[in-house]
Formats: structure tokens, C-alpha cells, sequence
């Protein structure tokens, strides 16, 4: 029986989960859709389309192996968007919490059970009913567990509202070893530019010093200055909305000193670069139509330390 083990955002990879694109279903109504960007791209007749998002999930699943890393997918539903894996739950050291979810989504929980099997069931939550909390808005980091929130009382407003404080309780009881510091996130319905879907639309640290950090993605700039001073501003690669919009911050770590980007990314990839850090540049920009990018698609489930 295998365990979990996440710690923390940059340490070599093991495990993971990857999403996929097959069998994708219709193109959502502007009704169906689930973030500001997507509905930007109904809108415009620039959807993507399922043959270019399994190319790209595809190409992202072949790199991961090709560096040594496990790599697990769910089991096909038809007719239904799996690609972003991310939202289903997340690992924080040896225990795996589902997601809860947006209802039209539950039945993606149930293609990871078979994964999720072969692991020890008793490190496998699910939170209560009130607990509204998604795998973006979580980090392990240090003695401290980061997670992306939105705490007003328009809440019930925002479908890109997707944590809660009843779930910042819950995290800080059930993992009472670590600090859980909430950062409070700006949420749109209709503004991509202006909305952090979760908090890695607007923040991840990489490597073993530095970050990625759009500043106004966040609610409070005290809460972003916070972050700015943690990781030391030298060390801080401060992204635009354009960026942002891009998914800048959403790149992936598959170890300290590698990560998966966007070759559309050239300011990001040329900064790691000089930071030491290797990237493996892929294309991604169908998929971050849906305004999600690499960690978006990728679920750790066991890192080496």
C-alpha cells in the first residue's frame, strides 16, 4: 500500500495525477461556464477545441514521464471536462482531502477513487457539507499551509468563489501542526484580468527560495506585501495582469531546480533560468482558455524528501 507525501510545492516529484481531455463533452453554454475567462472565449468563437486540449494534456503526461515521474490519470466519464484535476483535492503530508466542489463537477471525484485505492483508506478525508475548499487554493509550505480564500458576505455571488472560511477552520483543525495563513483573493464573474480563480492564478513559490506573485490578484495588499517580504523581494518575480491572465503563476514544479512552463512564458522562463532553475517549456494556451494551466492539470501525490 502506498502513502501520500506532500510537504510542500517544489520537492522531485514521485506521483501525480494528470487530468485528461478525452471526451471532453459540447461546448458549455455561456451559462454552463465556471470562470470569466471561458466565457470570454464562448463568446469570441475561441472555445478550444477537445482534439488541441488532448494534445496539449497528452504532451504535458509524456513530459512528466519522461522525467521519471509516475504519472496516474482518472478513468474516462464521458461527455465531461476532467482536465483540471487540481480542483478534485489535494495532498498535505501523508493525507489526501477530496475537494468539495461545485455540484456539477462531483462526478470527477468518483474517477480518482481507483488511484485513491491503492493507498491507505484512513488518510483519505472528505470534509463536511459547509466546507467549500479546492486543490488551487491549497499550499503546503514550511510550518506554514497557504490557502486561497474569500471570506465576504457576497460569497454565494462569485462561482469563482470556491473557498471559504468555514474551510480555513477545518484545514486549521485538521492539520494543527502547520500555521494555516488565509489570504483573501479578488473574485469577478465577468473580469478575467481581475479575478483569482484560486490562489495559484496569482501566487506559487518555486525553487527552494523564490516566488511567483501577482499582487493585486489579492483582496488586501497587506496580504500580498506579507508574502513579498517572506520570500524576500529580490527573490519575488512579480507578474502583470496580463500575465496573470496568462496563467503565469500557474506553472508546475516537478523538483527544486525543474519546472513545466508555458513556452508562451518568455519574461517568466528567462527569470528562472537565471534563477538555476531548468524549464521544460511545452504549449499550453488552449487549455489556459479555461483559465487553468500545469498545476491546474496535476494532482501530487508523492513527493521525495
Amino acid at each position: 500500500m502506498k502513502s501520500f507525501c506532500v510537504k510542500d510545492e517544489t520537492a522531485p516529484l514521485k506521483a501525480v495525477i494528470v487530468g485528461r481531455a478525452t471526451s471532453n463533452g459540447p461546448t458549455p453554454s455561456i451559462d454552463e461556464a465556471y470562470d470569466p475567462k471561458s466565457i470570454e472565449h464562448l463568446k469570441a468563437g475561441t472555445y478550444p477545441i477537445e482534439a488541441d486540449m488532448i494534445l496539449e494534456i497528452e504532451d504535458l503526461a509524456e513530459k512528466l514521464k519522461s522525467l521519471g515521474v509516475e504519472v496516474y490519470r482518472p478513468e474516462v466519464i464521458e461527455n465531461y471536462n476532467q482536465i483540471f484535476s487540481r480542483d478534485i483535492g489535494f495532498v498535505v503530508d501523508n493525507t489526501f482531502v477530496y475537494s468539495n466542489i461545485l455540484p456539477d463537477r462531483e462526478d470527477e471525484l468518483g474517477a480518482v477513487k481507483p488511484i485513491l485505492d491503492l493507498f491507505d483508506p484512513a488518510k483519505v478525508l472528505s470534509p463536511p457539507e459547509q466546507v467549500h475548499v479546492e486543490g488551487g487554493d491549497v499550499m503546503p509550505h514550511k510550518e506554514f499551509l497557504f490557502v486561497g480564500s474569500y471570506f465576504q458576505e457576497d460569497y454565494q455571488s462569485y462561482i469563482t468563489a470556491r473557498t471559504n472560511k468555514a474551510a480555513v477552520d477545518w484545514l486549521t483543525e485538521i492539520f494543527n501542526h502547520r500555521e494555516v495563513k488565509a489570504f483573501e483573493l479578488k473574485k469577478s464573474n465577468t473580469d478575467p484580468y481581475n479575478n483569482a480563480l484560486h490562489l495559484d492564478c496569482c501566487f506559487q513559490p518555486v525553487g527552494d527560495k523564490y516566488a511567483i506573485i501577482h499582487k493585486e490578484g489579492f483582496l488586501y495588499q497587506q496580504d500580498a506585501e506579507w508574502l513579498i517580504n517572506y520570500f524576500k523581494k529580490e527573490n519575488v518575480f512579480e507578474i502583470s495582469a496580463k500575465e496573470m491572465y496568462e496563467m503565469n503563476s500557474n506553472i508546475f514544479s516537478v523538483a527544486p531546480d525543474l519546472v513545466i512552463s508555458d513556452i508562451r512564458f518568455d519574461r517568466l522562463n528567462h527569470w528562472l533560468k537565471n534563477k538555476g532553475i531548468r524549464v521544460e517549456a511545452i504549449r499550453y494556451g488552449e487549455i489556459a482558455k479555461q483559465e487553468g494551466l500545469f498545476r491546474c492539470s496535476t494532482l501530487p501525490l508523492i513527493r521525495h524528501y
